[in-house]
């Protein structure tokens, strides 16, 4: 039962509604009295030979009232509880996806994607059944079957009541001890669950790689291992759960000899009549969905609780970036200074960034070169506010930026990962994501910018061409330069381009850098790149290798190092005059 307790501020929120529905089931229950004492009388009349037309008639349609009213009672019920539980998993799910929207990249490492899914659907799921079914095998069980003993005692006899239902003491035995195990039983089955969709998920996200590496057996012998792990532990939740129906029936059929026994016992000796007994049976037919119901209830119970507590541990979850909400509101626009003396990713015992240092004046490039596992990603998700614990300061226009509110400065940043996302959507909508108010003009000024007008012109339907699902229908270089007017459809303050440019040809590329130099004179710019050639311009470039700075400098100077970079540059310098290009 602690799950109504759990739940209990939304009950105490929507209790009028939830009254509504109780009431309706008492109706419900008091109106389902009625037949089964008609029945009695007609049989009573008949016995003795007393039956008239008149009062057959008035039986009648005294029972066509009553079902009549029983099945407006019902619709009442119906509509407040189911409402209630429908409206209650919407709450539930909109709060579990703000939840997700505010945490941080820590959350998302420790939780896959299968998992949240998982909690979103199935958990949710069984929340809802608690708020719905559990709330009416609850109060159906109490009620129903607490106005059908009334009724036994009162209209049959009560001794043959007590005799009834001897053997019902037995149930709450075995709702105790098979409760427990129900409910640690469940935990496993939804934890099952997670697994098989986190591998769903990835299987069908790395369809290609699968394909292409032959690798499509080995994938789904992988799954259909995670499916009869999935069906071991559901058969164990079923076992349990096939307990609760047949001992159910077997105290109903103890019940019913009783009943016929010592009711047959007590209509010899006159002591009821044998309308008054088949009454009774049918009052004690009455029961058996009451006694279902609790049977029923622990199983929605423990579902539920344990979905419950997997919910609740995912939105006790605290996201490390704290969004001060009396921060700094305003969008900085001034010069970035970054000063991290030591940062390390949570969990981890060595440091993936050391004492790095510089200042990138307003309007100026800075270039983020070096070897892969460098720390050129860790150095801009610092700056996106990914992780804030580290050992140092980084300042936007002289501020540090966890003094701003996020929806100040996150605005004023436009980032362009190497490996973008688009969405199943048209090109327009696409570039358009991050300002949904923008113009066509505005569109179109932005993808002139990336370079992809021109092939945006050439699609079937233009900008109202669809990309399908992550731009499934788009080459790498195309989807890079969607995501490249994307970020400068907002014109940032600050853009960010980490390796963005790595699948558009080297003209291409040119062409891009050379529009983004002039038309972001007064604007700030980070590249980080293995293309040497896409930071050869920029104010200041920083060579990186095992998280910090081992040359720094312009082109001209880095070059005259004779370190890492000279020696990259020339070698890719060779390559591209063996591909017949220019760099």
């Amino acid at each position: 039962m602690g799950i109504f307790l759990k739940l209990g501020w939304y009950f105490k929120r929507e209790w009028k509604t939830y009254s509504t529905g109780i009431v309706g089931l008492l109706f419900t229950a008091l109106f389902g009295i009625v037949p089964p004492w008609i029945i009695g009388r007609l049989v009573d009349l008949i016995h003795r030979g007393k039956l008239t037309v008149n009062t057959l008639v008035f039986l009648l349609v005294t029972l066509a009232v009553v079902s009549v009213a029983q099945y407006f009672a019902r619709y009442i019920w119906r509509n407040a509880i189911w409402g209630e539980s429908a409206k209650l998993e919407a709450v539930l799910r909109e709060r579990l996806f703000w939840h997700y929207m505010q945490m941080d990249t820590e959350f998302f490492q420790h939780y896959r994607t299968g998992d949240l899914m998982a909690h979103a659907t199935n958990d949710l799921s069984a929340i809802q059944r608690v708020a719905g079914g559990g709330i009416l095998q609850f109060a159906d069980s109490i009620i129903t079957g607490g106005t059908t003993l009334i009724a036994m005692m009162t209209v049959v006899n009560w001794r043959l009541t007590l005799i009834a239902i001897l053997p019902f003491p037995f149930l709450a035995v075995m709702a105790r001890v098979l409760g427990k195990k129900m409910h640690n039983a469940f935990k496993k089955s939804q934890a099952a669950f997670s697994r098989l969709n986190n591998k769903a998920q990835e299987s069908i996200s790395g369809v290609k790689v699968i394909k292409s590496f032959g690798q499509e057996q080995d994938d789904i012998d992988e799954f259909n291992g995670q499916v009869d792990d999935t069906i071991k532990i559901n058969r164990r939740v079923n076992k349990l759960d096939a307990l609760f129906d047949p001992i159910t029936t077997m105290i109903m059929a103890v019940s019913y000899v009783l009943t016929i026994v010592y009711g047959g016992h007590l209509v010899i000796s006159n002591t009821i009549t044998l309308g008054s007994l088949v009454s009774f049976v049918s009052y004690l037919s009455m029961l058996v969905w009451p006694m279902f119901a609790i049977g029923m209830l622990f199983n929605t119970l423990e579902r539920g609780n344990a979905s419950y507590d997997r919910i609740d541990n995912i939105l006790n979850k605290k996201s490390g970036i704290l969004d001060k909400q009396d921060g700094v509101g305003q969008e900085p626009h001034g010069d970035l200074e970054y000063a991290i003396d030591s940062f390390k990713f949570p969990d981890e015992q060595q440091e993936n960034l050391h004492n790095i240092h510089f200042t990138i004046k307003k309007g100026g490039t800075l270039g983020l070169v070096g070897p892969v596992g460098s720390g050129k990603s860790s150095v801009i998700r610092l700056l996106l506010r990914q992780f804030d614990d580290y050992q140092g300061t980084i300042y936007f226009d002289g501020i540090d930026i966890r003094d701003y509110q996020l929806d100040a400065l996150i605005p004023s940043i436009g980032y362009v990962p190497q490996e973008t996302y688009l969405f199943s959507n048209t090109v327009r909508e696409n570039i358009r994501f991050a300002r949904p108010e923008a113009s066509q003009k505005e569109v179109e000024k932005a993808a002139v910018k990336s370079d992809l007008a021109d092939q945006i012109s050439t699609f079937p339907k233009g900008y109202d061409t669809q990309v399908g699902e992550e731009g499934i229908s788009l080459s790498g270089g195309q989807r890079q330069r969607i995501a490249i007017a994307r970020a400068l459809l907002i014109d940032p303050e600050l853009l960010i381009l980490d390796d963005a440019l790595s699948a558009v040809d080297a003209e291409t590329e040119t062409e891009i850098l050379q529009t983004l130099r002039r038309e972001r004179e007064d604007k700030t710019t980070i590249i980080a790149s293995h293309r040497l050639s896409s930071v050869m311009n920029a104010d200041e470039i920083l060579v990186m290798d095992d998280g910090q700075i081992i040359e720094r400098g312009t082109h001209a100077e880095l070059m005259q190092q004779n370190g890492w970079y000279a020696e990259t540059f020339r070698l890719q310098t060779l390559e591209t005059e063996e591909k017949g290009g220019a760099i």
